[in-house]
């Protein structure tokens, strides 16, 4: 007769004995004369839960290896925790393989802090889009019928760089805001439109009429229209559904950049958000 190895009360297969000896379970396991017992349901709830918590307080999405490695438990014995843990969608794995929150959990954290999911998940765009342009950028959400400002990434530039996270800026007169404004995130606010700069929109059939322009380019650009020698172009974040959410921007000078280097970079931060989109790592209602 063959007896049957005991099974993993957590994944609920067998475990092979390090000797490929099969022997029967009956409380504990005997191998030569050393006892070891049978890791229980407890424990083994204590163990995924320390992988669990290593995964979201990690800085750097930590690979299997150091996982294993870390909380000193066998690389086979982590593998099926942590597929546990992922068929349950608490955690998946990026491209690299490395293991980061996953549907479950990022769906109630952004159900309870949304503002900081996307600052978590778009940080990384906002920090390429810096490099690349040098410029500054920015990411914007609409609350409570007024645009937020939530996170910044500066560029090499020290001309120009300014810290806006934060700052309470009209939706009419920014990119970030006829984003919002375009695709219904945010309103366009009764009364007076505030006129801040030389050639800041103040008519309501013009802005009217700009908006429509941003929803077919896709993105939207100001020049003179917060202050007098700023300039800055913004695309939308969005949602699974295609729901608009927030704004990602690039801002600087106007010496520094024309409006034709304004539509390249727009363009910039349409395709780096959909890349990151794309390997759902940015998606925020499943990433």
């Amino acid at each position: 007769m063959t007896l049957l190895a005991p099974i993993d009360l957590w994944t609920r297969t067998r475990i092979p004995l390090d000797s490929g000896t099969v022997v029967p379970y009956y409380g504990t396991l005997w191998k030569g004369s050393v006892m070891s017992e049978l890791v229980t349901g407890t424990q083994a709830i204590d163990r995924a839960s320390a992988l669990l918590i290593h995964i979201l307080e990690c800085s750097t999405p930590p690979l299997l290896s150091e996982l294993s490695r870390s909380h000193e438990i066998p690389k086979s014995t982590t593998s099926r925790m942590l597929s546990a843990l992922e068929r349950q969608g608490l955690i998946r794995r990026d491209r690299n393989g490395a293991y980061i929150a996953g549907d479950v959990l990022s769906t109630f954290a952004r159900s309870q802090n949304h503002d900081s999911v996307l600052v978590a998940r778009m940080h990384t765009v906002l920090e390429k889009l810096a490099h690349t342009t040098g410029e500054t950028a920015n990411l914007a959400v609409s609350s409570n019928g007024e645009m937020k400002l939530i996170d910044q990434a500066d560029g090499h530039y020290l001309l120009g760089a300014t810290n806006w996270v934060g700052k309470r800026i009209p939706f009419h007169a920014s990119a970030l805001g006829k984003i919002l404004l375009a695709y219904g995130v945010a309103t366009i606010p009764m009364g007076r439109l505030e006129k801040l700069a030389s050639k800041t929109i103040t008519s309501r059939p013009r802005l009217l009429v700009e908006l429509e322009v941003v929803r077919k380019k896709g993105y939207a650009i100001i020049i003179d229209e917060l202050e007098d020698g700023l300039v800055a172009v913004a695309a939308p974040i969005r949602e699974n559904d295609g729901r608009v959410v927030g704004a990602i921007s690039i801002s600087g000078p106007s010496p520094r950049l024309t409006q034709k280097d304004l539509a390249k970079i727009g363009d910039l931060i349409i395709e780096e958000i959909h890349t990151l989109q794309s390997n759902n790592e940015g998606k925020i209602g499943a990433a």
